[in-house]
């Protein structure tokens, strides 16, 4: 569309909204009935496309209940069902949903618990770790902390909190993470 075309066009049109604000309000009233206005609410209905290939795996009782449990601390912290997808598939990727103890020597520093975070760096005592409730919450007060977080993709929104070695490893899981949190939201 040429220069010249879209001034003509927006100057109708900021004469047809000026017409209305100032004849329409009272046109309006006089020929309409009075109606009970409500609010509406505007929800998405479409959650953000996952990128790339998606992994999944067949959980059992165990890492069932820790995704229950990561939804839990998720709506008792008053976050969205976006955050507990976050939350599920860093977990997925950290620790396959399964609470770590220490692993000896195939362990990665001493990371521990569902997002295997490490006592070392703040995360908090091995026990709170490995406490479901508990590093579910420090990993969404890290979250809370990332600026548009609501709108990034999953894997750099997880990233910036984990500041993991493989920063596009959590994509991988957010079809099977937003599978589990449609699942369990409202159960």
């Amino acid at each position: 569309m040429n220069t010249i075309f879209r001034k003509s066009m927006l100057s109708v049109a900021g004469l047809a909204f000026a017409g209305g604000v100032f004849a329409g309000p009272i046109a309006a009233h006089a020929a309409t009935p009075t109606m009970d206005a409500k609010p509406v609410a505007v929800v998405q209905t479409t959650a953000p496309k996952p990128q790339g290939d998606q992994s999944h795996i067949d959980l059992n009782d165990e890492q069932t209940g820790n995704a229950k449990a990561i939804i839990a601390a998720t709506k008792k912290a008053g976050l969205p069902e976006r955050a507990a997808v976050i939350s599920i598939a860093t977990s997925l990727q950290e620790s396959k949903l399964d609470n770590l103890g220490h692993l000896g020597d195939a362990n990665d520093h001493d990371s521990l618990g569902l997002f295997q975070q490490r006592p070392s760096s703040g995360w908090g005592t091995p026990e709170q770790i490995t406490n479901p409730e508990y590093s579910t919450t420090a990993f969404l007060k890290g979250l809370r902390q990332v600026d548009g977080w609501q709108d990034m993709p999953l894997t750099e929104a997880a990233q910036t909190v984990q500041v993991s070695a493989y920063p596009d490893a959590y994509a991988q899981w957010e079809q099977q993470a937003t599978d589990l949190v449609t699942q369990h939201w409202n159960s």
